[in-house]
């Protein structure tokens, strides 16, 4: 075996991986990322996602709800904020040996939405199917986007010299 004596240890990547072994963990937790035989998410509030967009002058939400019933949501506007809550409950309990992994969430959620301008808030309507909420509102035909037409001069004559 030949004899290396002391070696020199650098501090510098040491302390690299000690940055990124905290940066993983910080953005594990962050992002509720699920490892093998944990439970990552249970019990946590999560957030279901949501696409907003305008159409037919209906300004529409839709939230992805798969597991979540009609009655264990509430929806509330004041003013132009949209506060969609509620809960996902675990139906069945399992002990923690009959799990590889777990990657659903349960546990309380809230997702709050700015209506644009011109969104007639008293008029908001819901319709839940198939574990999909959708939430819709008229919009005031002023606040609609509108095409604006572009006028065009008559060219000016240019002059010799």
């Amino acid at each position: 075996m030949p004899n290396r004596g002391l070696m020199r240890r650098d501090p510098f990547w040491q302390e690299l991986m000690d940055f990124r072994s905290n940066f993983d963990d910080i953005v594990n937790r962050f992002f509720q990322f699920p490892q093998a035989g944990t439970e990552a998410g249970a019990g946590a509030n999560w957030v279901p996602p949501a696409e907003c967009y305008l159409k037919d002058n209906r300004f529409h939400v839709r939230l992805a709800l798969p597991g979540v019933e009609a009655k264990d949501v509430s929806i509330q506007v004041h003013g132009n904020q949209l506060t969609i809550s509620g809960e996902r409950k675990q139906e069945q309990k399992l002990s923690e040996e009959n799990y590889a992994f777990r990657e659903f969430s349960y546990g309380s959620f809230q997702r709050m939405i700015s209506l644009p301008e011109g969104v007639k808030s008293e008029q908001v309507e819901a319709n839940y199917k198939n574990g999909v909420l959708e939430i819709t509102a008229p919009v005031a035909e002023a606040a609609l986007p509108r095409k604006v037409q572009i006028k065009t001069s008559p060219e000016s004559k240019s002059i010799a010299a």
